[in-house]
C-alpha cells in the first residue's frame, strides 16, 4: 500500500470524523418528565454506541463509528444541562404546556396532540412542540375557541 493511499484515506476518514454540531434551539429547552427521561435514555445511549466504536482495531473505522455518538452526546449533554422540567397542567380549563389539545379544522379532520419540548416532539406519534405554529395559537386558548383564519381556522374541542 502506497504512503499517498494511506494519507488519502485518513483525510477523507477525517472529514467524515468531524461532524459539525447538532444546532441548538434558541427557544427555552422546556420538557416535560417523560421528555427528561427521554434525553437522558437518549445519552446513555449515545455513550454506549460510543464506548463500542472505541473497541474497534482499525482507527479509520474506530473514528467513523466514533463520530454520529461523540456529536449526539455533545448535543444531548447541553440539552439535559438546559432542561427546564414543567409539570403537567393543573386545570383543563386552557391549554398549557403538556396539554393534550384535540381540534377540528375546516375540512373535516379532527386532530388530538400533547404540546411538549422541542427535543420529544414527534407528529406522527401525537407529540407537537410549543413552538410550533399551531401550537404557539392554541396556548392559553380554552375548549370552544376558534383559532387562525380561513383555510386555518381550527376549534378546540377538548383539553385534557
Amino acid at each position: 500500500m502506497s504512503v499517498a493511499f494511506t494519507k488519502e484515506e485518513s483525510a477523507e476518514t477525517a472529514s467524515e470524523t468531524l461532524l459539525p454540531d447538532r444546532p441548538i434551539s434558541p427557544h427555552p429547552n422546556l420538557v416535560t418528565e417523560a421528555g427528561l427521561q427521554a434525553l437522558q435514555a437518549q445519552l446513555q445511549q449515545a455513550r454506549q454506541a460510543y464506548e463500542a466504536a472505541q473497541r474497534i482495531e482499525d482507527v479509520n473505522e474506530k473514528r467513523r463509528q466514533s463520530a454520529v455518538p461523540l456529536r449526539d452526546a455533545r448535543y444531548l449533554t447541553e440539552r439535559l444541562r438546559t432542561a427546564q422540567v414543567i409539570s403537567n397542567p393543573e386545570t383543563t380549563d386552557i391549554v398549557a404546556f403538556g396539554s393534550t389539545v384535540t381540534f377540528s379544522r375546516p375540512d373535516g379532520r379532527v386532530q388530538t396532540y400533547r404540546i411538549v419540548g422541542e427535543d420529544e416532539a414527534d407528529p406522527k406519534a401525537g407529540s407537537i412542540s410549543f413552538v410550533a405554529p399551531v401550537a404557539k395559537s392554541l396556548m392559553g386558548k380554552a375548549v370552544g375557541d376558534v383559532v387562525g383564519a380561513g383555510a386555518q381556522e381550527i376549534e378546540i374541542l377538548s383539553i385534557a
